[in-house]
């Protein structure tokens, strides 16, 4: 489940464990959330937000965190934002106040 905002277009995420990550077609890496899970699995620690500067404004780190939400709730976890963009969504978004980790 993505959210669309702005008219952005969406961007597909690869998964691999401890990362979702989108590279171009001749596969650089344009953007990329990384996590660690602690507490077997129920907190998920987002430690890093990545978009290439090329691809930056175009809100792709906040399908990332999006992305990562889903993940989240999939798996009966809460994230743990660690990291400086993933501290400011959830500041900026209160109404997923319940999925973010005491």
């Amino acid at each position: 489940m993505y959210h669309q905002s702005k008219g952005d277009p969406l961007m597909e995420f690869d998964y691999e464990p401890g990362r979702y990550y989108h590279n171009d077609a001749d596969g650089r890496l344009v953007a990329e959330v990384t996590f660690q899970t602690l507490q077997n699995g129920r907190v998920l620690a987002v430690d890093h937000t990545f978009v290439r500067e090329d691809h930056r404004g175009q809100g792709i780190a906040g399908q990332l965190i999006e992305t990562m939400i889903t993940h989240a709730q999939n798996h009966q976890a809460k994230i743990l934002p660690l990291c400086t963009y993933a501290k400011a969504f959830f500041q900026r978004k209160p109404e997923y106040a319940d999925i973010v980790a005491e």
